[in-house]
């Protein structure tokens, strides 16, 4: 009977580990796959100065303040111009109000696009040090990359406003523009990548947040990591960016594929782009699951860590300028 009993657990035992291994393959999607260090110049004083210029001279950055918008928009477009980019502005309105998109294009446009977005306006009146001028820094610097080295296909970085309430979530959004404009006109787009909170990290244990028991018991405690994000019927891309990026720095890269419901999976730029059918991933610090700064005053420029700002941009500039068939 001992023997028995024993067993039973055994099997028990076996078979809950069989399923929890099964849900780790279809969530994180583990790979052994990684690439040779990369020695990419990646200038983190610009990618300080970047955030410190946002979230200080032109905070604050929300709807309402149409004056700070415009500059951000003009001290972009002076970036990408002078990283030696083709800048077009996609001008929309919103209740009577005017706000641009910010585009810039390297190498052919005709070709299959890679398109490159972060938003940078700011909740109410925070600062937005993390949320969003990381990701507009780590942009700015893609485009200084790719000035550099002329790369064979098209990659489109495009900067946005109104991501944030009351138009989170809405046709109003720039990135929703932009994408119905790139549906609209036929444009071939192999996929799309959003930069959304690039900035902080913490190695102290329990500083990783997650919104299940779940997710706690598959991925680390210690908020160091830089995460690849999108629905289930992104799993495919997902594979893609985060094998594109493994490797080229020490930073480790973690992905989640998972269902809409899961709170976070679509809180940014990326969720327009499925509305049309494109590929679409979050690159992120995962935001409030890790900086208790999110939405707060405390989002500010000297919290961050510009060092690993720069390991985000080199492995996502790898991803980029990898033969998309493979």
């Amino acid at each position: 009977m001992r023997r028995k009993i024993l067993k039973f657990i055994r099997n028990v035992a076996l078979g809950l580990g069989a399923v929890f291994l099964g849900i780790w393959i279809y969530l994180a999607q583990p790979s052994f796959r990684s690439n040779d260090p990369a020695e990419l110049e990646v200038s983190e004083t610009r990618l300080r100065e970047v955030v410190q210029k946002l979230s200080v001279d032109f905070h604050p950055r929300n709807f309402r303040n149409t004056e700070n918008l415009a500059r951000t928009a003009a001290y972009i477009e002076q970036h990408f111009r002078h990283a030696g980019g083709t800048v077009e502005i996609q001008e929309f309105e919103v209740s009577g109000t005017n706000y641009h998109n910010v585009r810039c294009f390297f190498g052919d446009k005709e070709a299959p696009r890679l398109v490159i977005g972060a938003h940078y306006d700011s909740h109410n009146q925070t600062p937005g040090a993390d949320d969003n001028a990381s990701g507009v820094a780590g942009l700015i610097e893609l485009a200084y990359l790719f000035g550099r080295t002329n790369p064979p296909d098209c990659m489109e970085l495009v900067a946005y406003p109104l991501e944030e309430p009351p138009f989170f979530a809405t046709e109003n959004m720039g990135s929703y523009i932009h994408a119905e404009s790139l549906s609209r006109e036929n444009a071939p787009v192999r996929g799309m990548i959003a930069l959304e909170m690039i900035g902080y990290f913490s190695n102290e244990p329990g500083s990783q947040k997650y919104p299940s028991l779940l997710l706690h018991l598959l991925y680390p405690s210690k908020g160091n990591f830089i995460a690849v994000a999108g629905n289930l019927s992104q799993r495919s891309y997902i594979a893609k960016v985060k094998a594109g990026m493994k490797g080229v720095t020490d930073l480790k890269v973690y992905s989640i594929s998972a269902p809409r419901q899961l709170p976070g999976i679509d809180f940014s730029d990326h969720r327009n782009y499925w509305t049309f059918g494109y590929d679409a991933v979050m690159i992120t610090d995962t935001a409030f699951y890790r900086n208790q700064a999110y939405h707060t005053a405390n989002d500010t420029w000297d919290r961050l860590d510009y060092a690993k700002m720069a390991d985000v941009v080199r492995a996502v500039y790898n991803f980029a300028v990898q033969d998309p068939a493979r």
